[in-house]
């Protein structure tokens, strides 16, 4: 694969970089690029900081809090996590999201660490994670980023996320601690985390036969601007949760989704739809089209009846969705 080189540690850049990586780079074949932030936590495009996040905690450490524009869950971020991001042209997501992530597990296992995909977005060894990843699709491109964790300062870790209870049950396990492992443990060859990096750009660009792509300085300041303009932003970081009458939830195997409405003289006035979900694209989209439907569910069908609720919710059907929203 062709790479990119990202020498920033600024989450807020890093999350712009990779949103103009997404959206406006010129290829025909995949890109991939390494990267790491100063310590920070990374909410899902689509979850609510308050119950996700200790935030005392990181306005204490001096932990920076940052959005991502891809769904899935919070992680933590620090110098001993090693961060990829692959971005390229796909006409089959069912293939080429498997795909993607499975390169960075084939890595793995030419360093000798048994590496597994596992579930919707994990890399296992031995049972434990070591690599959560998510996807995002823009038209015809998609890109799936994720993190490695080589020597992560766990106890931080713990500490600074809220996972949810229904989630940790759902995996079986009792705590974070105990779900997650180092690569370094794996690793004894390497001397740091910079001479695994290298090894692995080394891998992942077929000993640099693939050529490098370098940005031009309108690119960069493109990512500057968009760094500052939307990813610091407190309107983009917490975002918008209105008060609501209606909620509900439910654990699939995309991932935790809750719903959020104002209903009104039989029509749907508000509606947010939270989570650690992974989808194709932004559910801004669908919270908008649900506005002002009658809260009926031939309505709700009807209102649904051009959109693949798959797109928002990996491998969830419209009747489940409508069923969902129609609970009490």
């Amino acid at each position: 694969m062709r790479f990119l080189k990202n020498n920033h540690t600024n989450p807020y850049y890093n999350m712009a970089f990779d949103e103009y990586c997404l959206e406006k780079l010129s290829i025909e074949e995949p890109v991939f690029y390494l990267w790491q932030n100063r310590p920070s936590v990374i909410v899902g495009a689509n979850q609510e900081v308050k119950t996700e996040v200790n935030l005392d905690y990181l306005k204490e450490n001096g932990i920076d809090l940052v959005r991502r524009v891809t769904g899935g869950g919070a992680v933590y971020h620090d110098f001993g996590n090693l961060n990829y991001t692959i971005v390229g042209n796909s006409e089959n997501l069912e293939k080429d999201y498997p795909e993607y992530a499975g390169w960075m597990a084939q890595a793995l296992q030419s360093l000798g660490v048994p590496a597994t995909l596992s579930g919707r977005n994990d890399i296992l060894v031995e049972g434990r994670k070591v690599s959560g990843f998510a996807k995002r699709v823009c038209k015809t491109r998609l890109m799936v980023h994720g993190t490695l964790m080589y020597d992560v300062d766990i106890e931080t870790l713990t500490k600074a996320l809220n996972p949810s209870s229904i989630k940790l049950q759902s995996k079986g396990i009792a705590s974070v601690r105990s779900r997650v492992a180092n690569l370094k443990e794996y690793l004894a060859d390497f001397q740091d985390i910079h001479s695994f990096k290298n090894r692995l750009e080394q891998i992942l660009s077929r000993n640099y036969e693939d050529q490098e792509y370098i940005l031009s300085n309108q690119d960069l300041e493109s990512i500057r601007q968009l760094a500052e303009e939307k990813f610091a932003q407190n309107n983009w970081i917490y975002g918008h949760a209105p008060k609501a009458t209606y909620h509900n939830s439910a654990h699939w195997p995309c991932g935790n989704i809750q719903v959020h409405m104002d209903i009104a003289s039989g029509k749907i006035t508000s509606c947010r739809l939270d989570g650690d979900f992974i989808g194709n694209l932004p559910v801004s989209d669908l919270e908008t089209l649900l506005i002002g439907s009658p809260y009926d569910r031939s309505s709700i069908m009807d209102c649904l009846q051009n959109i693949d609720i798959a797109d928002y919710f990996d491998g969830v059907t419209n009747q489940h969705f409508v069923q969902l929203i129609l609970e009490s």
